[in-house]
């Protein structure tokens, strides 16, 4: 989600303009805790996944497989989230941006997605912006200590510089979620870190709001970390 000058655009008239889709599966069950490795993406299909998106848009118009890469093209805005509920593990996500242009060079991952499925839901995002990955977002109510929660959204913003590689490159994301506890990495520098989240558990998504993305690898370990 984009912010200007510390503060969000939350794209308020343009969501309200379109209704979500409904989501394509059952709610999740009782989270998942790993005890090794689960890869989220198979390298072949969505299987494990399903799709809310906004005006009730065919998943397959925004989202497709291709040589083992999931392809976004950004529009329009929903996500394709874990079929899965997962709780204390540690993420990670290989992505990169197709191309940066004017208004398409946003995305973003979810943490703690929580019931109902709409666009967009009640989590945590782990922001997707370009040059604003480590930011974090509170949505739809969720809240960390010190940040208390709204109707709209909060960002706790990262405390250094962006580590970003070039548009182009792939970028490495990890997300330690350990009780209510979340820390950031991007490509391997601590950019992150809040206490006190008010949910712990949820499926995990891809956000398409308007980033020509890919992702070749998104999978789960058991946190190695407090």
């Amino acid at each position: 989600m984009k912010h200007r000058n510390g503060f969000l655009t939350t794209l308020a008239a343009v969501l309200l303009a379109s209704a979500p889709a409904e989501a394509l599966a059952a709610e999740p069950g009782v989270p998942v805790v790993p005890t090794n490795r689960i890869d989220l993406f198979n390298g072949k299909d969505f299987s494990g996944w399903t799709f809310c998106m906004a005006s009730n848009s065919e998943p397959s118009k925004t989202w497709s497989v291709a040589n083992g890469v999931i392809h976004c093209s950004g529009r329009p805005y929903g996500y394709a989230r874990t079929a899965q509920s997962y709780r204390d593990y540690q993420l990670t996500v290989e992505w990169r941006f197709v191309k940066v242009a004017p208004r398409a060079d946003n995305s973003g991952i979810f943490v703690h997605v929580q019931p109902p499925d709409k666009v967009f839901p009640k989590c945590i995002e782990c922001q997707g912006l370009n040059q604003h990955q480590g930011d974090l977002i509170l949505v739809g109510g969720t809240a960390f200590k010190g940040y208390e929660p709204t109707a709209t959204y909060r960002i706790v913003p990262m405390q250094e510089p962006p580590n970003e590689k070039p548009v182009g490159e792939w970028n490495t994301y990890k997300i330690v979620a350990a009780k209510d506890t979340l820390k950031v990495y991007v490509n391997g520098k601590l950019m992150n870190q809040a206490a006190g989240c008010n949910v712990s558990s949820g499926p995990i998504a891809i956000q398409s709001e308007g980033g020509d993305i890919e992702v070749r690898k998104i999978y789960l370990e058991p946190v190695q970390e407090p």
